[in-house]
């Protein structure tokens, strides 16, 4: 089993005084997609954990780390699921459920087994897997592309034309605490969630996919008054404290996975912070 890596929390005071190799060490979460590896990632921002599972020829098993101090990794919490590969399956306590490109699957508390494989070995799934702590349980639903809640908004002109796809929300997909979702930026549009906000009462993290060869996304952090950036490859992700903003700009059209967890899972809570004010 590969050691849970564990990511603690910041303060944004000290934050400001983090050069980019600090903030890379304190919130980046790279090189994590490995072919036949599940790897994961525990945070101290809401418990969340952020992981991949990258099944080749053969099934992976989500393990049960030491550090959750649990009798199996879904004994206390619940788990949102996307693929963005090649087609996949995940098996949850013997019920298959065929995953494709861009479907999610929500896994519920109480689930004791959950298996990762490819269809394909030579396509093979890549599954980006967000997994918070859960006081209920709520029932394994699969929601395919097709069928998520889908909303456009930007426009060209600002670089910003985008379609966000709602999975696991107060309308959608039900869960204890998490919501998940991805956007796609359109052709020729690189702005996501701009102008930026904060929301005082949850973490988010982000992955970044169909990020094309030889491009770069610049990820913006902190405070609006304060900000920093770090630049992000394919497959990365950055976990984002309750203060601070997190928007992005690539060098090329993108696609990105967002999730949270907190105190509601209300998607539009949030406290915009106009451009004209960003420092």
């Amino acid at each position: 089993m590969i050691p849970l890596k564990v990511i603690q929390s910041v303060h944004p005071e000290d934050f400001k005084r983090y050069d980019t190799a600090t903030i890379r060490s304190r919130f980046l979460i790279d090189n994590q997609v490995q072919p036949g590896k599940i790897n994961c990632t525990y945070t101290h921002y809401d418990r969340m954990i952020v992981g991949f599972a990258n099944p080749t020829d053969t099934q992976l098993l989500l393990p049960n780390y030491p550090n959750l101090r649990a009798e199996y990794f879904l004994e206390r919490r619940e788990i949102g699921i996307i693929n963005v590969a090649g087609d996949g399956v995940v098996v949850a306590d013997g019920i298959t459920y065929d995953v494709k490109k861009l479907d999610c699957l929500y896994i519920g508390k109480g689930t004791k087994s959950v298996h990762f494989a490819s269809k394909n070995s030579n396509e093979p799934a890549v599954f980006y897997l967000l997994s918070a702590p859960a006081h209920a349980t709520y029932p394994t639903t699969l929601l395919t592309h097709a069928d998520a809640v889908k909303v456009i908004l930007g426009s060209a002109s600002t670089a910003n034309h985008r379609t966000i796809n709602k999975y696991i929300h107060l309308e959608g997909t039900k869960s204890c605490q998490l919501v998940m979702g991805l956007t796609i930026l359109h052709d020729g549009s690189v702005w996501n969630t701009m102008p930026s906000h904060v929301h005082d009462r949850r973490m988010e993290a982000y992955f970044y996919f169909d990020v094309p060869e030889g491009q770069k996304i610049f990820h913006y952090m902190g405070e609006g008054n304060e900000t920093r950036h770090i630049t992000m490859n394919n497959y990365d992700a950055v976990v984002s404290p309750p203060w601070s903003i997190h928007s992005g700009s690539g060098t090329a059209s993108y696609s990105f996975i967002w999730g949270m967890a907190g105190e509601n899972l209300d998607y539009t809570d949030m406290d915009p912070i106009a451009i004209t004010d960003l420092r």
